[in-house]
């Protein structure tokens, strides 16, 4: 039994030896389109030249691969290993829903369970060399969060919100939980940041804006970036085609936002 948690652990080590940088995007509640911006974030590296995986860990509620095509997809392999998805940007993507029989299916489990897996999926998983690896997390400061800052000492995140207070009490949460697990932030993104109009060219504030940037400087962490909202979003995310690399004023964001990352884990 000693000697088999020994070779996962060291599976686990030579397996993180060969990223360079994980990034966990994290956020203190749901439906602020967290997913979206983590499938995004990959996107958008990988178009600029970088080795990227994704992994999803929400377990409960995996959405990564539908927003990347993928979604019918059942990956291989043997009980050593685990060969991830492969999309057509390149990304390298693992997710619970890949294992699933039925997608309808719920997953109904406790703790231990969901660190057993995440660990597989980090240990196991044929990541090989990559730059980044993008780690969509489940909303909230719980067992998957604590997981990966656990198995992943020094690790980078990103706090995603959205501009209305609500959101961001939580957001603020998000920040505090990771300086408290010594995990860096790199910043805050504001999701869903006002509207235009597509008739008359105003810009609307569905959900306000600016308060991920106002949380951001309370905190004393940097704002990565604001993305405004746009139908166009939805439907690329159902469609499966992430919208990152795009001419619309989203795409646009990201492409900044990336930049900025690249520049701070480049510090």
């Amino acid at each position: 039994m000693q000697q088999q948690r020994d070779n996962k652990d060291e599976k686990l080590a030579d397996n993180l030896a060969q990223i360079g940088h994980t990034l966990a995007v994290i956020s203190g509640k749901g439906g602020v389109g967290k997913s979206t911006v983590a499938a995004n974030l990959a996107t958008a590296l990988a178009m600029r030249g970088h080795d990227v995986g994704l992994l999803d860990v929400d377990i409960h509620g995996p959405n990564i691969p539908k927003l990347l095509g993928v979604e019918d997809v059942r990956v291989s392999g043997d009980e050593d290993s685990i060969i991830p998805a492969t999309t057509p940007s390149g990304l390298k993507v693992m997710s619970m829903a890949f294992l699933l029989q039925d997608k309808n299916l719920p997953v109904i489990w406790r703790g231990p369970l969901k660190m057993n897996v995440i660990r597989q999926f980090l240990g196991d998983v044929q990541w090989g060399p990559l730059d980044y690896l993008i780690i969509d997390l489940p909303p909230g400061t719980g067992d998957e969060p604590l997981s990966i800052a656990q198995l992943i000492p020094g690790g980078h995140s990103v706090v995603v919100t959205t501009p209305q207070d609500v959101a961001l009490l939580d957001a603020r949460k998000a920040v505090m939980f990771a300086r408290q697990v010594n995990m860096s932030v790199l910043g805050v993104i504001e999701n869903m940041s006002g509207f235009t109009c597509p008739h008359c060219g105003e810009s609307i504030e569905l959900f306000k804006q600016g308060g991920g940037r106002r949380a951001a400087e309370e905190l004393d962490v940097p704002f990565l970036g604001a993305v405004p909202l746009d139908p166009a979003v939805a439907a690329s995310g159902d469609a499966g085609e992430p919208f990152a690399g795009g001419t619309s004023a989203a795409a646009a964001a990201f492409t900044d936002i990336v930049e900025r990352i690249e520049a701070a884990v480049g510090e």
